[in-house]
């Protein structure tokens, strides 16, 4: 996960970093001390994991860190911070700063196990099947006009040409109606049985009916499933069910506080 500046600040606070630590001194501007910590611990939020430190990083940190509390303290001194919008504007940024590094402890207490990763890839390969397709359709408002469709496509008439024109799917009726590769229990289940009835190069003969309206199917060609092996899919996975955590870290809050 990526740190931002703040929450990299609040992290080096958060995690009880020693009073001997914080005492090193990185800079001092006006005679306000900036800790040693924070910036170390901002250029390791800034530094690849593997990769030895840049001398020139920790500069340009160095100065970013000086100008924030320069223009910290001119700010201050403006009254500024006084300003009821912007005081509103700190307390929101200190509580998402807050609740991200309270998120991030409760997940690193609940760690998702490699069962459950392994668990989640699997129920996802069951899900997505041995084979994928590359399907058409034309979608329209209409029973009677899927039909006429189809009758049109019967007596030759050039599906992309008739998508383009007719679809209400903007998402490809530019492209002829094109759906690219997806296993078919990417659709809904009346689209999918339909599309996997079908043989290479074949179009529905009766419209198809969905919650989006009424399709007109062709398969224009299928093959099997290029899934990712379990390594590879394992980033995703953990970052999935970690959100998954720490929603019901949330939920958990929601269900024990008192809210009017």
């Amino acid at each position: 996960m990526k740190k931002t500046l703040a929450t990299t600040l609040l992290a080096v606070a958060a995690l009880g970093v020693p009073t001997a630590v914080l005492a090193q001194t990185a800079a001092r501007v006006n005679g306000v001390a900036i800790p040693q910590a924070r910036l170390d611990a901002i250029v390791k939020g800034n530094t690849p994991p593997g990769q030895p430190e840049s001398p020139e990083v920790r500069n340009r940190l160095k100065d970013i860190l000086i100008n924030l509390e320069l223009t910290t303290q001119e700010a201050v001194r403006s009254g500024l911070d006084k300003n009821p919008e912007i005081a509103q504007q700190l307390e929101v940024t200190r509580q998402q700063i807050l609740q991200q590094a309270y998120l991030q402890e409760y997940i690193r207490k609940n760690p998702v196990s490699d069962a459950d990763l392994k668990k989640e890839y699997d129920r996802v390969r069951a899900q997505t099947g041995d084979r994928e397709y590359k399907a058409r359709h034309i979608l329209v408002d209409s029973e009677d006009e899927a039909k006429q469709i189809i009758a049109q496509l019967k007596k030759g008439g050039n599906f992309e040409k008739i998508a383009a024109d007719k679809s209400k799917d903007t998402g490809s009726k530019a492209r002829g109606g094109d759906l690219d590769w997806s296993p078919p229990g990417r659709y809904v289940p009346p689209f999918s049985q339909a599309l996997t009835k079908l043989k290479k190069g074949q179009t529905t003969d009766v419209p198809v009916q969905t919650q989006f309206g009424w399709h007109v199917i062709r398969l224009d060609d299928e093959r099997p499933t290029k899934f990712p092996s379990f390594e590879e899919a394992k980033p995703a996975i953990q970052q999935q069910l970690s959100q998954q955590v720490a929603q019901k870290a949330i939920n958990d809050l929601r269900a024990k506080a008192k809210i009017e």
